[in-house]
């Protein structure tokens, strides 16, 4: 939970802005590990708090994508397990798949959240509203990133994402009281 980061007030503006929060794969919903079988099918981990922050987040009503580098049929078969929608997968370069998606859905980059962690992220997180790298990232982009996640890509980073997000949006305490009986 985010309740013990730092989280500057500018940081907090530009998350109540956010319509749509667009993550990397392989280093953020994941810990960038590859595991490959000698039947050649590709495993990932995955971080079951990241996918109820999904669930939270899509609850409040702010959109979910995935725009990745890599195709693989798990990331398929994830987001399709969480009902997210925008999945672009195999594209290299990434930022023609972010500006179909904003084209696609009337968004202007500022009503959008990408977070990521390598140099291939840069080109969405020089333009978008709230660009965030998890707290392993490669060096380079941490200058180029609003928010740096308290955790490790794949370790609930995207966890503390959704739950920034509901806090710009002043949902957090709800959404999270709405699990009590």
């Amino acid at each position: 939970m985010i309740s013990h980061a730092v989280i500057p007030p500018d940081v907090l503006e530009r998350a109540s802005k956010i319509k749509m929060v667009i993550f990397d794969v392989d280093g953020v919903l994941t810990d960038g590990s590859l595991f490959l079988g000698d039947d050649g099918l590709e495993y990932k981990a995955f971080n079951s708090r990241d996918g109820l922050g999904f669930r939270l987040l899509q609850n409040a009503g702010i959109d979910i994508g995935i725009i990745t580098g890599r195709e693989s049929k798990v990331v398929t078969y994830r987001m399709k397990s969480l009902d997210v929608e925008h999945v672009y997968q195999g594209q290299v370069p990434k930022y023609p798949a972010y500006e179909k998606l904003l084209t696609k859905l009337g968004l202007s980059k500022e009503e959008t959240c990408f977070v990521g962690d390598d140099v291939v992220d840069l080109p969405i997180m020089q333009n978008c509203g709230l660009s965030v790298a998890v707290q392993d990232a490669h060096p380079y982009i941490l200058q180029y990133s609003h928010w740096q996640t308290p955790s490790n890509g794949g370790r609930g980073a995207a966890r503390e994402v959704c739950e920034l997000l509901l806090k710009g949006h002043g949902k957090l305490e709800s959404e999270l009281a709405g699990h009590l009986v």
